[in-house]
């Protein structure tokens, strides 16, 4: 099991940037595929990019695509979201997760694929 801490979350004006990290504690971190997803009240957690374990093959959200980037540290046990050209839509709950995988090509969209979680951070983009 991975232990996640989020970090990084704030406010922001539209337009603007911020980086979220995540630092995983236990075990080695590079056999674990790794999301980020958000999710604000009343809605379900969505996802808003993945990358497998190698972070040679990432997915984003067409929300998102272009504005963020998902990227990590195996050696750190880091990883990170860099989201630039915030909207106001983009206001969530961040979380970070991974999942144990024997396969360096897979990473994974479902929620419900991941085995740990971060405990979540606010991002809030207003004027």
């Amino acid at each position: 099991q991975v232990r996640l801490i989020e970090s990084g979350g704030g406010l922001v004006q539209p337009g603007g940037s911020l980086r979220l990290s995540c630092a995983a504690s236990g075990r080695t971190f590079d056999r674990y595929a790794r999301g980020w997803f958000r999710q604000v009240p009343g809605k379900e957690r969505e996802i808003v990019a993945a990358t497998t374990m190698s972070g040679g093959t990432t997915y984003y959200a067409d929300s998102v695509k272009g504005r963020f980037t998902i990227s990590g540290d195996n050696a750190k046990k880091v990883m990170y979201l860099q989201m630039n050209n915030l909207k106001p839509e983009d206001t969530a709950a961040y979380y970070c997760a991974t999942r144990y995988s024997l396969s360096g090509t897979s990473y994974y969209t479902r929620a419900a694929s991941y085995d740990d979680w971060g405990q979540g951070t606010q991002v809030t983009v207003s004027s």
